[in-house]
């Protein structure tokens, strides 16, 4: 097999440049020298026979070899990093944390029993765990600030293993306006009520999930507000069965008869992120996640 010329830690460097913006930038940031960037990324194309910069202007800005190049050494790097953060692992034995993140429709009941079987075989590796709505889960998960996420929505270029349904009801109190209508509830219908959505969390591209245009709307940070909130009569808004138990039980709100959709049933789904091998603890907590989502699913099935 044949010797590479070039090192990771010229990849690294080359990369530095393009990320930063400059050699002067990607020496502040390696905490080099300026002139060792430039002998690095200058040996680097002597060492490879083809042009990875030309200058545009007084900016170093990569040829189309060195476009598809770099785009090939990230990949090397990343798996470069993964190995030696396996070899991590393998000295120490057990990752020392999991950092789970989970959107807040997900029920809690579910983690709970898989984190307190997690607690007696973790070895002392802790669970950090973060709420986030929507779009949130997505952002942190991408972000790479999470090993694991449970979420509702598809995540493009993650492939999720497939838990259980949460299902949403479409509620108002008892005796709110819609319900004195007495008759089945149309789109129409909702239009002109207040409706109650939770704000996505995410910040690059945040959803109006749910949302139907309606002439007004108040806008929270939490579903224990959105329950507050329409259990006190301030509106209308689809909200986790688990969530209204009592509240339903009770009579305080009751399902709109809609025309359709007043049951949502989002698939969720759990992630791993995979730029990062996974160690034995977040091996485990995985499998009982997915063990109690599908005993909690099953038992409220029969």
């Amino acid at each position: 097999m044949k010797v590479p010329r070039v090192t990771l830690d010229q990849w690294r460097t080359l990369q530095a440049v393009i990320d930063h913006g400059g050699f002067a930038q990607a020496a502040e940031a390696l905490h080099r020298s300026q002139s060792s960037v430039s002998y690095t990324v200058a040996r680097m194309q002597e060492q490879l026979g083809v042009p990875l910069l030309r200058i545009d202007g007084r900016k170093a800005v990569l040829t189309e070899a060195g476009e598809v190049l770099l785009r090939r050494s990230r990949q090397l790097v990343t798996q470069a990093s993964q190995l030696e953060e396996l070899a991590h692992h393998m000295e120490q034995g057990w990752e020392a944390e999991v950092r789970l993140v989970v959107d807040a429709a997900y029920p809690s009941a579910k983690l709970i029993r898989a984190l307190s079987d997690f607690m007696p075989k973790s070895r002392g590796c802790r669970v950090r765990l973060r709420e986030e709505v929507l779009s949130g889960v997505e952002e942190v998960l991408k972000d790479g600030t999470a090993d694991l996420a449970i979420s509702g929505l598809d995540i493009t270029g993650y492939l999720g293993s497939e838990l259980s349904t949460v299902e949403f009801v479409a509620v108002a109190h008892a005796d709110h306006a819609l319900h004195q209508l007495g008759r089945k509830l149309s789109v129409q219908d909702l239009q002109s009520q207040m409706q109650i959505v939770v704000r996505d969390s995410g910040l690059r591209q945040p959803r109006d999930a749910g949302w139907l245009g309606a002439e007004q709307r108040w806008t929270v940070g939490s579903l224990a507000t959105s329950v507050a909130f329409v259990s006190s009569g301030l509106g209308f808004a689809w909200l986790p069965r688990h969530l209204i138990g009592r509240e339903l039980a009770e009579g305080v709100l009751k399902p709109l008869p809609l025309v359709q959709g007043s049951i949502r049933r989002p698939l969720f789904y759990l992630y791993t992120n995979h730029d990062k091998p996974l160690g034995p603890a977040t091996r485990i907590l995985i499998e009982l996640i997915k063990t109690y989502d599908a005993g909690q699913a099953n038992s409220l099935a029969g």
